[in-house]
């Protein structure tokens, strides 16, 4: 299993740039836009083809004809809401999962534009849509990863998955080739132990 990347939203891109760095030393940044979706990020490696997602409305976008993804329409306050898996075959994968009990819906094409206005290709599952607690899976083809650009200093430590229902999600989690571990809790939480210059901390 690689983790390709955790996704952190914010009402605000700015502040949640300055929250991370208060909390683990290092500022996000190699980011873009996402045209027509509504959403703009900056980015924080957690690793040679692993990195850490800032996510938040766009103000200089106009709204969205559809709803903005992972939930970022109506947060209030930061936290992760989604994680990653980078597949080699995304099909051959989605059909694994579809026959172990899972169906992570159609692949589906994405693309933002960067910093410095490339524009990057990837092909991702639907379930990308609503994002959670199950992974979605994306390639990235021939994209440059964005993890070579984004900056340096932190490293994911561990990343696991809080639910009530434990046995349920981690059937989900195997249909998807996702080796992590369920805790059982009162609510449904994503949590990653990140290190970085200002030493270890959960982020949730």
């Amino acid at each position: 299993m690689l983790i390709d990347h955790l996704i952190y939203a914010h009402p605000d891109l700015d502040a949640a740039v300055a929250e991370i760095h208060r909390r683990f030393g290092v500022e996000a940044g190699a980011g873009g836009s996402h045209p027509s979706r509504g959403t703009h990020n900056k980015l924080l490696a957690l690793g040679p083809r692993t990195y850490l997602e800032l996510i938040a409305p766009d103000p200089g976008q106009p709204a969205p004809a559809t709803p903005r993804p992972y939930g970022v329409e109506g947060i209030t306050e930061g936290g992760l809401v989604g994680w990653v898996i980078a597949v080699e075959d995304i099909e051959a994968a989605r059909t694994y999962a579809r026959s172990h009990g899972f169906d992570p819906g159609p692949v589906m094409e994405g693309r933002r534009e960067d910093a410095t206005g490339r524009l990057l290709h990837w092909r991702v599952t639907a379930n990308a849509q609503v994002a959670g607690v199950i992974p979605f899976l994306i390639n990235w083809g021939d994209t440059r990863h964005p993890a070579v650009d984004a900056p340096v200093g932190l490293t994911l430590r561990s990343l696991w998955v809080e639910h009530p229902r434990p046995t349920e999600i981690r059937t989900e989690l195997a249909a998807m080739g996702a080796d992590v571990e369920v805790r059982r809790a009162p609510r449904p939480a994503l949590v990653a132990r990140i290190g970085g210059p200002h030493g270890d901390g959960e982020l949730r």
